[in-house]
C-alpha cells in the first residue's frame, strides 16, 4: 500500500503517475486536509482519502508531499504510527534525512527526494538520497515510485543543494530564456503566437537531441555554429555579455540559498 500525504500539485502529479504506471487505485491512499480538495481527488482517481494516522498505519510506503514549514508538525503526528518496515519518502525542499530521522522514533528508512515541476506532465527529474537506515532495496523502491513522473538519479545527500539549484530551479532558467526569445521575436515584428511556437518547438527539439546518450552540448552547439554565420554572431554577443558567467553565478546563488533554507 502506498500513501501520499499532501494533495497539492506535486502530490496529485505523483498520484496520477502511480496510477498511470500500473498501480491500482485500491493500493493507493491520499491524505489532504482540505475537505473539498480531498473529495475531488477521491472522485477523480478512485482512491481512498484517509487521515494521516490511517495512512501511516496502512501504508508500506509513505510519500510526504507537504510544504517544508509543515513537515515537523506532520512528522510529530506520524511518530509512533509508522511501522518498522515502512519507507518514508519526503519531497519537501530543504528537509534533510537527519531531520526526518530526528522526528521519527526507531530506525525508520527515509529517503529525501527533490523533484521538479515537469513532473506535473510526467517529464520530471528527481534526485534521491537515502538516510542512515535505508537499505539499497528500499532506495530502489523509492526510485521506482518516483519514476512514475519522470527520470530519477541517485546522489549523495551533500549534493542535494546543487540538485535544487540545477534541476529544481532549472525549469525557471529555461522559461526565462524562452520569455526573452519570444519577446525578441515580437519586437522584430512577429506575432506572439508564432514566436512562442518557434521557441517552444526549438527548445523541445534541442532537448531531445541532447538526450541522446552520445550527445555533448559543445558538439551540438558547434554543429549549428557555421564560421562567420548567424549563430556565430549570436554566440559572440552572448559571450561578450558574460552570459556563461551569469548562469554559473545564478546556479551558485540558488545552491547557497538552498543551503540556508536547509539550515532553517
Amino acid at each position: 500500500m502506498i500513501a501520499i500525504i499532501g494533495g497539492g500539485k506535486m502530490g496529485e502529479a505523483l498520484l496520477a503517475g502511480l496510477l498511470a504506471t500500473g498501480h491500482e487505485p485500491s493500493g493507493v491512499l491520499v491524505t489532504e486536509p482540505d475537505p473539498a480538495r480531498s473529495e475531488a481527488l477521491r472522485q477523480r482517481y478512485g482512491v481512498a482519502a484517509v487521515s494521516p494516522a490511517e495512512s501511516a498505519d496502512r501504508a508500506d510506503a509513505l510519500i510526504l508531499a507537504v510544504k517544508p514549514q509543515d513537515m515537523v508538525d506532520l512528522l510529530d503526528q506520524l511518530d509512533g504510527a509508522i511501522g518498522p518496515d515502512t519507507l518514508v519518502i519526503s519531497i519537501a525542499a530543504g528537509i534533510t534525512t537527519s531531520l526526518l530521522e530526528k522526528h521519527l522514533s526507531g530506525e525508520v528508512a527515509v529517503v529525501r527526494a527533490m523533484p521538479n515541476t515537469p513532473a506535473l506532465v510526467g517529464r520530471g527529474m528527481t534526485a534521491v538520497a537515502g538516510g542512515a537506515h535505508t537499505s539499497a532495496d528500499q532506495l530502489d523502491h523509492a526510485e521506482s515510485l518516483l519514476r512514475s513522473v519522470g527520470e530519477v538519479v541517485r546522489v549523495a545527500e551533500r549534493h542535494m543543494d546543487t540538485v535544487t539549484a540545477i534541476s529544481g530551479s532549472g525549469p525557471a532558467y529555461f522559461y526565462f530564456i524562452a520569455e526573452t526569445m519570444i519577446e525578441a521575436g515580437v519586437a522584430m515584428g512577429m506575432t506572439r503566437e508564432a514566436a512562442k511556437k518557434l521557441v517552444t518547438q526549438t527548445i523541445g527539439g534541442a532537448a531531445a537531441m541532447l538526450d541522446d546518450p552520445g550527445a555533448h552540448p559543445v558538439v551540438l552547439r558547434e554543429a549549428v555554429t557555421s564560421p562567420g554565420g548567424t549563430t556565430a554572431a549570436a554566440v559572440r554577443e552572448l559571450e561578450r555579455h558574460g552570459v556563461r558567467t551569469a548562469f554559473t553565478d545564478a546556479i551558485e546563488a540558488a545552491r547557497e540559498r538552498s543551503r540556508e533554507l536547509s539550515e532553517g
